[in-house]
């Protein structure tokens, strides 16, 4: 019967192990064992997490417990654009003058800043966008216009390129000087990378375009390059907009 009685306990601690319960008087805050009287061979261990209050059930929690807390994240990308680095560089203007001090605090407020400026970048976008439409359609009417709606029609396609200018340098702006992000870009062709390879395109062609409308005040001859010029660099403006937003 004894013999029995000890078996009997000796299962029952041994369930209550396996399921986790905590046997009292039995561990200490070490977690080695404290009662004498508990069956030889039988040893339960309290880990640190063990003891700690349970925490909750979402996304970002079992996310938190997949990340290594010994990998500390750095605060800035290894690679930068060229205007990025000198207004928000290790030794950045803004940091140098102590606007921006590169803090995790400071890279917090960066990044909302980060986030309305692309923002604004975009419905940037869309603004000049629609202004080339109605440069375009402007400069198809000025080919084929005479007289008094010729010079009305002129008059129309500069401030249409004025409103362009400003609006497309804003643009830019926006997008040269927004705060970088906390990682780099990812490796591979993105529609990201797409966007920015096409900028270049509409850059050089937005700068031809300006360059040549100064020149046929001149030279009536370049008109079909001024307007190849132009068109090459609705397309590609058009289709950065479009890799950009899908």
């Amino acid at each position: 019967m004894k013999l029995f009685l000890t078996g009997l306990i000796s299962f029952w601690l041994y369930t209550l192990s396996v399921f986790g319960y905590t046997l009292p008087d039995v561990v200490t805050q070490a977690g080695a064992v404290a009662d004498t009287n508990v069956t030889p061979g039988l040893t339960v261990t309290v880990t640190k997490s063990d003891t700690l209050p349970p925490t909750g059930n979402t996304a970002d929690d079992l996310l938190a417990g997949l990340t290594d807390s010994s990998e500390v994240q750095p605060l800035l990308p290894h690679r930068m654009l060229f205007t990025q680095r000198a207004f928000w560089g290790p030794k950045g203007l803004l940091r140098t003058i102590n606007v921006a001090p590169l803090t995790p605090e400071s890279r917090a407020r960066e990044l909302k800043v980060r986030r309305t400026m692309l923002v604004t970048h975009q419905i940037g976008g869309f603004v000049t966008l629609a202004g080339f439409v109605a440069q375009g359609l402007l400069g198809a009417k000025l080919y084929n216009a005479k007289g008094e709606d010729y010079l009305k029609t002129k008059r129309w396609h500069e401030r249409t390129a004025t409103f362009i200018n400003i609006t497309y340098g804003t643009t830019l702006a926006l997008s040269l000087t927004t705060p970088p992000p906390i990682v780099g870009a990812k490796r591979g062709f993105t529609s990201i990378k797409l966007h920015k390879y096409l900028a270049i395109v509409h850059l050089t062609g937005m700068v031809a375009t300006n360059i040549l409308a100064h020149m046929i005040q001149k030279d009536f001859s370049l008109k079909p390059y001024h307007r190849a010029a132009a068109y090459t660099t609705f397309g590609a403006y058009a289709a950065s907009v479009v890799a950009l937003t899908f």
